[in-house]
């Protein structure tokens, strides 16, 4: 409200004893300045008797610190009324004696000043008065009054639009949270995210235990969630408080997450199943593949060291065969987590069985790097005319005989080609003689 203060021209409040009288004039202005005054106490009263969160609180079951402040925000309000209908009388009075004479003498200006400026007006007591004294009434001046009821209508006002704010901004919240929730329950529950089963599941019903009480107290209490502007001069500047709401926003995000994230698993359940199983049916062929390799090479090759091939990962197929029932049965949570475990396994066994052929394989490879060598001087001593040369013949087929019987030694098979490369290299040196050629 916080109305202007009529000017009522000279003296002041408390009484006009010995102080000036006021002229006409200044009467008329003091009159018609408290006449706009009363209007606009009168559309700000009314307003706040109409207001929307006036009427809530009026009609809502209230607790804490909302029932406290609003019980004074009432006895306030009544107070209010009372003051505004003093107010009234006592510009209605100034406005009687006034129109008694077109020009005033002096008994009606002396009357005049005393109800413009001088405590003229009766009020209800307030409650609290000095200790052992309960005050019934008080006396004030127009300004005492107005200053008296401007500082009520900002309490009363300030308790209403606090309110009215929270109601409006925090209980539809919630309403759509807790809506949310529960489609995220129920799916939840589509996927076999339950409560006692799940973190997840476990935390959708927290949220919503948690929803369900903070609405309550929303509603019953709404000031406890309001917070004053620092040194606000609007009556109930502030805003409400979220963050217990915006706490509980921010886990169910959370959960929607993770239940997204199994929903995903049920989307690509099939298909990395599938994978998972040529992951290891690759893994089993090459397996197979080194222990026929490793027979192979135990007969072909002699004084070599074969490492043992390991069976086929039992354990990784039973698990597979778990992860399968999941998905028949719809334990999504289960299967997620399980599947992840299982791809890294199954790529781990494939990489393993891959280095084991490597391993198995090396001597066949050895050999086959010793012929190719061989064969790679044969074609160049050749193609130079040097094919027929008995040194190098003798020690081609030395070394071939070597490479191409079963077992065969590598050791000596590889000493048997580099004999054979020496003297190829010194046949092809220009200068290169046979007496050259004819060491061990």
């Amino acid at each position: 409200m916080d109305v202007a203060r009529a000017d009522t021209g000279a003296g002041g409040p408390g009484g006009t004893a010995g102080g000036p009288v006021l002229d006409r004039d200044e009467a008329d202005r003091a009159l018609a300045r408290l006449g706009a005054e009363r209007e606009a106490v009168e559309t700000s009263l009314l307003a706040l008797q109409d207001h929307a969160g006036r009427r809530l609180l009026e009609g809502a079951e209230l607790t804490g610190t909302t029932a406290g402040r609003w019980r004074a925000a009432e006895a306030d309000i009544t107070r209010l009324w009372a003051y505004f209908d003093a107010y009234t009388a006592a510009v209605a009075e100034a406005r009687e004696v006034r129109s008694r004479r077109r020009w005033p003498g002096r008994e009606e200006l002396v009357a005049l000043t005393e109800l413009l400026q001088g405590s003229s007006v009766t009020v209800p007591g307030t409650p609290g008065g000095g200790p052992g004294a309960a005050v019934l009434a008080e006396r004030l001046s127009l300004t005492e009054l107005v200053d008296r009821m401007n500082t009520l209508y900002a309490e009363s006002l300030a308790v209403v639009v606090a309110a009215d704010a929270v109601w409006s901004a925090l209980p539809a919240r919630i309403d759509l949270l807790a809506a949310e929730q529960r489609r995220t329950r129920s799916l939840a529950r589509s996927v076999g995210v339950l409560p006692g089963e799940h973190p997840a599941g476990d935390d959708l019903e927290r949220i919503g235990r948690v929803l369900t009480v903070l609405r309550e107290q929303v509603v019953s209490d709404p000031l406890s969630f309001w917070v004053p502007s620092d040194g606000g001069a609007t009556p109930g500047a502030g805003r409400p408080d979220t963050r217990r709401y915006d706490r509980e926003a921010r886990a169910l995000e959370e959960v929607r997450r993770e239940i997204e994230a199994v929903l995903q698993v049920r989307r690509d359940a099939e298909a990395r199943l599938a994978r998972l199983r040529d992951v290891l049916s690759r893994a089993d062929r090459t397996l197979a593949e080194a222990r026929t390799a490793r027979g192979e090479v135990l007969a072909k090759i002699a004084a070599s060291e074969v490492p043992a091939v390991s069976g086929p990962p039992s354990a990784l197929k039973e698990q597979l065969s778990a992860a399968a029932d999941h998905r028949r049965h719809g334990r999504w949570h289960r299967l997620s987590p399980l599947l992840d475990a299982l791809e890294r396994r199954a790529e781990d066994e494939l990489e393993r069985a891959r280095d084991s052929l490597t391993a198995v394989t090396a001597p066949l490879a050895v050999r086959a790097e010793l012929r190719g060598r061989l064969d790679a001087y044969r074609a160049k001593v050749s193609r130079l005319g040097l094919a027929e040369d008995p040194v190098l013949a003798e020690r081609y087929d030395a070394a071939r005989r070597v490479l191409w019987s079963a077992p065969c030694d590598l050791r000596v098979a590889e000493d048997a080609v580099l004999r054979f490369q020496r003297a190829a290299a010194e046949a092809l040196a220009p200068g290169g003689s046979d007496d050259g050629r004819g060491g061990a």
